[in-house]
C-alpha cells in the first residue's frame, strides 16, 4: 500500500485555498483548476446575480461575495459551480441520516467533499475547512490539504465512522457523484 500512496496526487494546504486543493486532489490533477479558474467562477456568480449592487461594501475590493481576493476561501457555491461545469452533480447529504444511508460502492459516487469547523490559535479564530474523500484503486482515502501525505481508511467502516465524527461535530458533507 505504501507505493500506492506515493502514486496519489495530493496538493498540500497554502493560505486559504482548501477548495482548490480539495478539487484538484478530487480530480486527482495539479491542473483540473487553478487559482484564475476558480476567481473566474467567482466573478461569474457575482455577475450573474440580481442582486449584486447589495453586496457593495468599502471592502469589497478585497471580500468577495464568494471568495477572498488574497487568501482563497471560496464559498460553497464556487464548489458546486466548479464540479457541475467538469460534469459532476453534487447533492447535499442529509445528516439526520448519519452517514451509513451513504452508498459508498456506488458506481456514480466519484467523492466526498466535507466543509468542516475548525478553531486555530487557542480557538480565537473560527472558519472552516474544505475536505475531499476519495476511493483510488478501491481504497478511500482522507485527501484533506492539512494532512502530510493521503490517509488510507482500512475500509468502508472507518470511512463511515470518520464521516459520522465530522457529522457530529457540525461538518456538512456533499456528495460528488458523475452525471
Amino acid at each position: 500500500m505504501e507505493g500506492s500512496e506515493s502514486q496519489i496526487y495530493h496538493e498540500r494546504q497554502r493560505l486559504q485555498f482548501c477548495l482548490l486543493h480539495s478539487l484538484n486532489n478530487l480530480f486527482q490533477d495539479k491542473d483540473a483548476f487553478t487559482r484564475e479558474s476558480l476567481n473566474s467562477i467567482a466573478e461569474k456568480l457575482v455577475a450573474d446575480d440580481p442582486n449584486r449592487e447589495t453586496w457593495t461594501t468599502p471592502l469589497s475590493l478585497l471580500l468577495k461575495p464568494h471568495h477572498n481576493t488574497l487568501t482563497g476561501n471560496y464559498d460553497v457555491n464556487v464548489m458546486i459551480a466548479a464540479l457541475e461545469g467538469k460534469g459532476k452533480s453534487v447533492a447535499w447529504h442529509d445528516k439526520r441520516h448519519g452517514a451509513s444511508s451513504i452508498d459508498l460502492g456506488a458506481d456514480a459516487l466519484m467523492g466526498i467533499v466535507m466543509n468542516v469547523p475548525v478553531k486555530r490559535y487557542g480557538g480565537l479564530w473560527r472558519s472552516r475547512h474544505w475536505v475531499v474523500m476519495r476511493k483510488i484503486n478501491g481504497v478511500w482515502y482522507n485527501l484533506d490539504s492539512d494532512l502530510l501525505v493521503p490517509k488510507p481508511f482500512k475500509d468502508e467502516g472507518e470511512v463511515k465512522g470518520f464521516l459520522d465524527q465530522n457529522l457530529s461535530s457540525g461538518s456538512e458533507v456533499l456528495l460528488v457523484n458523475n452525471a
